[in-house]
């Protein structure tokens, strides 16, 4: 249900989108992608990401669930199959006589229920000599950077590099290296192949060990992931609730699903903030859930100017700052809550 019709489009984030090349250009360089090769993205969303490597003329193969999502991506020319990813599918593409060079899923893994179908058909799908680059939010970022907004209806994992290597070697899989990159406040860039050609390699036996001695399977290192939320919380109330007092006006940035779970947890809603405001015009004109504070283009911050806004998408914060320096110029404030609540 929550994936047919989705109103996540990864094409209005510039952030993404500059990942997104730069991935692109390094995989092509590195991999000797051309005509011949064949990329495919599970969970591809509106081919924010394969419209870079068909610029180049090199092959394509989007999936994606969402209905409306897979639509955009085929009106801007993008092959994107409308299903979900599975070991049937897998099967399915197999017998068209499809195989990936390089298969990408982002953001992805943590949003399945069935994780060994999942990577089962991504070893089914992946060449014998291929790469597939996966990227998941970090477990221990989540945990150290008190990110507890991460924590929402769509994720149902939180991988640990202990957790995916394991998970990989059941289905004859194998990390050949792993990356950690900033995005979405700390995550880790995959590289996995079949293990017959590839053995655990780069940063894996270093981050294996270094999430050992953290204590990645021991109850003491989450522990005091609860208490340090709850106090986040409890500054970010009182700073709102002073400012209120003082007559200021408040508004907010980004209606994403971190920020329904920070208003909500917070119980931050229409009676505190005028609106919400984002980019996508498919959340326009909707409300967050539970708190009810309507969501409206950004433009409204230069109309209304609200003394300050607190900033949901806090893991774009560079890229928020920058393109509202307008209403920062005009004396707009910007509340980031996490990991430590701060005005800038």
């Amino acid at each position: 249900m929550l994936f047919r019709e989705y109103l996540y489009f990864s094409s209005f984030s510039d952030t993404m989108l500059n990942h997104a090349k730069t991935l692109v250009d390094r995989l092509t360089a590195a991999r000797g992608l051309d005509g011949r090769s064949l990329v495919i993205e599970i969970g591809s969303n509106d081919g924010y990401l394969l419209q870079y490597f068909a610029a180049r003329g090199i092959p394509v193969l989007g999936i994606e669930p969402a209905e409306n999502v897979a639509a955009v991506a085929n009106s801007h020319g993008i092959p994107t199959r409308r299903a979900f990813f599975g070991r049937e599918l897998a099967g399915t593409l197999r017998g068209e006589g499809r195989g990936a060079d390089v298969l990408l899923a982002n953001n992805v893994l943590a949003h399945v229920a069935d994780l060994n179908g999942v990577v089962e058909g991504i070893g089914h799908l992946l060449n014998a000599g291929g790469l597939a680059i996966i990227e998941v939010p970090y477990l221990k970022d989540m945990i150290d950077r008190c990110e507890f907004d991460t924590i929402y209806h769509e994720h149902l994992c939180y991988f640990s590099v202990t957790a995916l290597h394991r998970l990989f070697e059941r289905h004859g899989l194998v990390l050949a290296d792993v990356e950690r990159i900033p995005v979405h406040g700390g995550s880790l860039r995959l590289s996995v192949a079949h293990a017959a050609a590839a053995g655990a390699g780069g940063r894996v036996p270093e981050l294996l060990a270094e999430e050992s001695a953290w204590g990645v399977d021991r109850a003491e290192a989450y522990a005091a992931f609860g208490r340090r939320a709850e106090e986040i919380k409890t500054t970010l109330v009182a700073l709102i609730t002073m400012l209120k007092q003082r007559g200021c006006r408040l508004a907010a940035y980004g209606a994403a699903a971190k920020g329904t779970v920070l208003l909500n947890y917070c119980r931050i809603g229409a009676d505190v903030l005028d609106f919400v405001a984002d980019r996508s015009p498919y959340k326009q004109g909707r409300w967050v859930p539970g708190v009810r504070v309507p969501i409206s283009p950004p433009s409204r911050l230069i109309e209304e100017r609200p003394d300050y806004t607190l900033l949901l998408s806090w893991n774009l914060a560079d890229e928020v700052l920058q393109q509202q320096a307008e209403y920062r110029r005009l004396g707009g404030q910007f509340i980031v809550p996490i990991p430590d609540v701060r005005i800038v």
